[in-house]
């Protein structure tokens, strides 16, 4: 198959190319609480590369936490960073070899670099892959900023049924999916999620799509006001938990809190699964006792592999509203109000548009 021009534009993409700039901006955290806009070059797509004009970019908690303490676990902070690791775009660029992507697509980008040869990736599990390069994890840069450089292969399409924020989105739906997948949700499934953020509200909802009757817990009430949303049938306060028999047939903590950990693991029933997704408690006292006597499964999550092209069809189709849950929108000389935005009453996700 030949491959495309690098003007070449897309099926349907408006006439003309976008003219690229020779520079561009960058919010740049330049220590722990200092960020500064830069102007940089825009780079030049290699070889199965594309170059994306960054339309939207969803802010993770762990962007929040870069800038407040510097590091998170082992992954620290100590040159200029560029943070965010959640977008969308469209292709203004290919690079040589590029024949199954377009100008003027509009994509979302996969954020991990996988060696594609690494034993994990071979087997499958490329996010493992411990020599994955991802988006601002230190010391690569991320994408607040107005143009990226990507795999081709982990920039996908979407259809216009996406909006340019939801496109950014897939990327905590991927994390929600892949929450689904290691707890091995199915029909008729007791399911109990703690955390009603975003990717709480994503797992509650994938989980109800599989079948499942979902319990979403959380300290704010006014995130769990929109759990029946997102697939919730029954919700609870954290601190103030209904007793109830260990019943549940899943457990999926989106916390980190060591306190909801377990609590969950002791609403499960036996032979219960647990699947930990939230990043917070380094270690937790496990109650050795009640997972033998239980035989509880636990289980972590690490990202995701191979989830979006079901993340984009259920975007798509409608079956997951990844708009509603937007409560901020900021551009890029604001990217500090918008990662602080979460603190804010009935935020759930601030969106940075470039």
């Amino acid at each position: 198959m030949a491959t495309l021009p690098t003007n070449a534009p897309a099926p349907g993409a408006p006439a003309g190319v976008e003219p690229v700039p020779e520079t561009m901006t960058a919010a740049v955290l330049v220590r722990q609480g200092e960020l500064r806009t830069e102007q940089r070059p825009v780079p030049t797509p290699g070889p199965g590369e594309v170059l994306v004009r960054i339309t939207s970019v969803g802010v993770c908690g762990s962007d929040t936490h870069y800038f407040t303490e510097g590091r998170i676990g082992p992954c620290v902070v100590e040159s200029p960073l560029v943070l965010g690791h959640e977008p969308a775009g469209v292709i203004v660029s290919l690079g040589a070899g590029v024949a199954n992507r377009a100008v003027g697509q509009r994509v979302s980008l996969e954020p991990g670099i996988p060696d594609p040869l690494s034993a994990q990736s071979l087997a499958g599990c490329y996010n493992l892959d411990p020599g994955v390069r991802f988006f601002a994890t230190p010391p690569i840069d991320g994408v607040f900023s107005e143009y990226a450089v990507h795999p081709a292969a982990f920039c996908h399409p979407v259809p216009d049924s996406v909006s340019d924020d939801a496109a950014a989105l897939l990327e905590p739906l991927s994390v929600a999916l892949a929450a689904r997948q290691a707890g091995r949700i199915q029909l008729g499934d007791a399911v109990l999620v703690a955390g009603a953020g975003p990717i709480g509200l994503l797992i509650s909802k994938v989980a109800q799509l599989a079948g499942a009757v979902v319990t979403l817990t959380d300290v704010r009430a006014e995130r769990l006001a929109v759990a029946r949303i997102y697939g919730a049938t029954h919700t609870f306060m954290a601190g103030e938990q209904p007793h109830v028999e260990p019943s549940f047939d899943v457990f999926i903590d989106a916390t980190g809190a060591e306190p909801a950990i377990l609590g969950g693991l002791a609403r499960l029933a036996p032979r219960g699964r647990c699947v930990l997704v939230g990043m917070g408690s380094d270690t937790i006292a496990l109650p050795v006792p009640l997972v033998q006597g239980r035989e509880l499964l636990i289980t972590g999550t690490f990202r995701y592999a191979n989830t979006w092209p079901t993340a984009i069809a259920l975007a798509a189709s409608g079956q997951v509203d990844l708009d509603g849950l937007v409560t901020s929108a900021h551009g890029l000389f604001d990217v500090e109000s918008a990662l602080s935005a979460g603190a804010n009453p009935g935020a759930l996700k601030a969106v940075v548009h470039p």
